[in-house]
């Protein structure tokens, strides 16, 4: 049989690379999405993962046609994937009452929103004809709440987190599975600046395989690790008072300009 084809985005760092060398690790086939090219390159030939088995993807998820041309790129080279993991992500720390940190919104808004709907996007009406398929939206137990100072990235991961809902609704009884995976605080260049306590701090290794388990188990809604599933639930029914004082003066996301 021919081993399954894994698409993920993001796959240069941190959770998606993570990711790719946990389904290297079990034999399937990799379709990975970066802008660095150069940098996944030199990281599969530095864990000397065949090249029969993977092909590189240079695009920008926020850009819907370049990930339109890559859809069919891939389905022509490698065939539709089996399972689609819209991991890329942006996270930078906003002001709103800063005009130009409107910008820095936007674009965070573009990649880790509508950088998900291009991912999942041309893939759904393929696999809905074939009737299989997983499509993984890379949530954030940041979408729970909003955070002071990240404003930006909370909204984003909310979004992300109603997306995956609707579409899972949609795809309901089309042998299309729709996974929402949000992850608390693990160990990547995404968290390394953070100037506050992560509790519950995660390796990505952990992490991709745990996240791999949920996939092939065809969950639709996991945390990891657990622990901030159950920290997660409790912010959910905070009164606003007592969540508001509870986070003053943590300390915020470094914004892009200061």
């Amino acid at each position: 049989m021919t081993p399954p084809l894994v698409l993920i985005t993001g796959a240069s760092s941190g959770i998606g690379q993570a990711l790719a060398l946990h389904y290297a690790q079990q034999g399937a086939r990799l379709a990975l999405v970066a802008r660095r090219s150069e940098a996944m390159q030199r990281w599969l030939d530095a864990h000397a993962i065949a090249p029969e088995n993977y092909a590189i993807y240079c695009a920008d998820v926020a850009d819907a046609q370049q990930m339109a041309d890559l859809a069919q790129a891939c389905i022509a080279q490698q065939g539709l994937p089996d399972v689609v993991i819209a991991n890329a992500g942006i996270s930078i720390g906003v002001d709103t009452s800063v005009p130009d940190d409107l910008a820095v919104m936007a674009r965070v808004l573009a990649t880790n929103v509508m950088g998900v709907a291009a991912t999942f996007g041309p893939f759904i009406a393929p696999m809905v004809a074939r009737g299989s398929g997983s499509l993984v939206g890379i949530g954030s137990v940041a979408g729970i709440r909003g955070l002071p100072g990240h404003g930006a990235y909370c909204a984003s991961k909310a979004a992300v987190i109603s997306y995956c809902e609707s579409l899972r609704g949609e795809l309901r009884q089309s042998g299309v599975k729709v996974l929402t995976l949000c992850p608390g605080y693990i160990a990547t260049p995404l968290t390394q600046n953070n100037q506050y306590t992560m509790p519950f701090l995660m390796q990505p290794e952990t992490f991709s395989r745990k996240a791999a388990q949920a996939i092939a188990a065809g969950s639709s809604y996991r945390v990891i690790p657990w622990q901030m599933g159950v920290v997660a639930k409790l912010l959910r029914v905070l009164p606003n008072p007592l969540f508001d004082r509870l986070f003053a003066g943590r300390p915020r996301k470094p914004r892009a300009t200061g």
